[in-house]
């Protein structure tokens, strides 16, 4: 057998990959809120689903055609590393921190931190898919079978976004503010991409394909041919919803984080763990995501696709409620019920739905296929979704005169009850159309 600890040394990777992630997207928004820019969390987020509409497609051709994937790997984390410090280091010399938080000075610009944001992301965005295509080939390369033996490696991944969570949670600067809180959770995740960047260069060579291999288009490779699946109905209810269920994604991690930390404002919850250790609390989503992936096989075979898409999207429901309805103090267990549900939520929904597309298409399109999905829900999805979120936010929270978290999470939660019945009446269980 080739490179037998290969399984550490994807184990190390992929704990990198996800770290570097975990370092901002879910405390983020607190440090917009602080820095003046609650109004435009939206745009930060919804700008990672904008650029994954394209970025990741564009460099798996760069990594297909011309440069072997672990080095696109290497350079895609580079480039995004230099672009987070790059915005840490400009949120640092133009602001500081204050009865703590952090306060952007009078040479903080918007528009120049944005672009900075932007870029980072723009290059971080792809190597999630470019770092599962090293793992798997290096598996291939190494005698073993990457069904098998990647997913445990993938949740080391998942690890790693905890880890930074709880890192910039617990770990406060020289004027005692937690990282989560102010620019150096940038600088953590840029530094963590920068590691990565040199670690993706020990990985075994990914070949390009030989010129005289069949080439793939471009409409393949950013997967538009599989948007022929829309003329089959039950395929075009499914994307559609995977659209709308998409819209929930990147919510909480816009302003789950704003949210619980905004009642320290409050005399009532200021002392309280919860609202003084958002990104922690936050943490439970992640370690219930790792655990909910092994619940899956059960509930597909017991309940089949439809029912377990449909726990799924009840589950957003509970995860929305709970926001609503809890506090960090003695109801801070409906913070914690929340967490718990989202990773039924969220796995639940993503790979019943990847496996439904797997075993519905074609071999021919089977890969455009996962990419259409993927477009749906974490490109075209998360974008809309999080401006619209961003609408409802601002004029229930930043513009109103008495603000109203609760009354927006009851929204989220009420949109996520309509996309969930509609799909329960639309949508037909694909085991019963083959025995009709």
């Amino acid at each position: 057998m080739k490179n037998p600890r290969i399984t550490l040394r994807l184990i190390v990777m992929n704990f990198l990959e996800f770290a570097v992630w975990g370092a901002y997207l879910t405390s983020m928004g607190s440090f917009l809120a602080d820095a003046g820019l609650g109004p435009k969390i939206w745009l930060f987020f919804a700008s990672q689903g904008f650029v994954s509409i394209f970025m990741p497609a564009l460099m798996g051709i760069v990594a297909d055609k011309w440069i072997p994937a672990q080095k696109v790997l290497s350079l895609c984390q580079g480039l995004a590393g230099l672009f987070m410090l790059g915005a840490g280091i400009y949120a640092m010399t133009n602001g500081g921190c204050v009865d703590g938080a952090y306060v952007a000075g009078p040479g903080f610009s918007f528009g120049a931190f944005y672009v900075l944001y932007l870029l980072s992301i723009a290059f971080f965005m792809p190597t999630i898919a470019i770092s599962n295509s090293v793992a798997y080939f290096a598996l291939e390369d190494a005698g073993k079978d990457p069904v098998k033996d990647f997913p445990p490696i993938r949740v080391f991944g998942t690890i790693g976004f905890i880890c930074s969570m709880l890192f910039v949670n617990f770990v406060t600067n020289a004027e005692g503010v937690q990282f989560q809180h102010s620019y150096e959770q940038f600088l953590v995740s840029g530094i963590l991409s920068l590691l990565l960047c040199g670690y993706a260069l020990t990985m075994p060579n990914c070949p390009c394909k030989p010129k005289s291999e069949e080439e793939q288009s471009l409409a393949d490779s950013l997967g538009l041919t599989a948007f022929k699946l829309f003329k089959d109905k039950q395929f075009a209810i499914f994307f559609i919803f995977s659209m709308l269920l998409g819209a929930a994604l990147q919510v909480t991690n816009g302003y789950a984080n704003t949210f619980i930390t905004s009642f320290k404002d409050n005399p009532l919850y200021a002392n309280a763990w919860g609202a003084n250790n958002a990104n922690a609390l936050i943490s439970i989503s992640q370690i219930s995501e790792t655990l909910c992936i092994l619940l899956i096989p059960f509930f597909m075979k017991k309940f089949g696709i439809k029912k377990v898409m449909l726990i799924a999207m009840f589950a957003w429901v509970f995860r929305f409620g709970f926001f609503g309805l809890g506090n960090p103090g003695g109801g801070v267990w409906l913070f914690i019920l929340s967490c718990i549900v989202y990773g039924v939520a969220f796995d639940f929904f993503n790979i019943s739905g990847s496996l439904y597309v797997n075993e519905n298409t074609d071999k021919g399109i089977r890969s455009s296929a996962q990419g259409l999905f993927m477009l749906m829900t974490n490109g075209l999805g998360a974008s809309i979704g999080t401006w619209a979120a961003g609408r409802v936010v601002n004029a229930l929270v930043y513009e109103a005169a008495e603000p109203s978290w609760s009354s927006a999470w009851y929204i989220f939660a009420a949109y996520s009850l309509v996309v969930g019945v509609l799909f329960a009446i639309l949508f037909k269980d694909p085991a019963k159309i083959k025995k009709s």
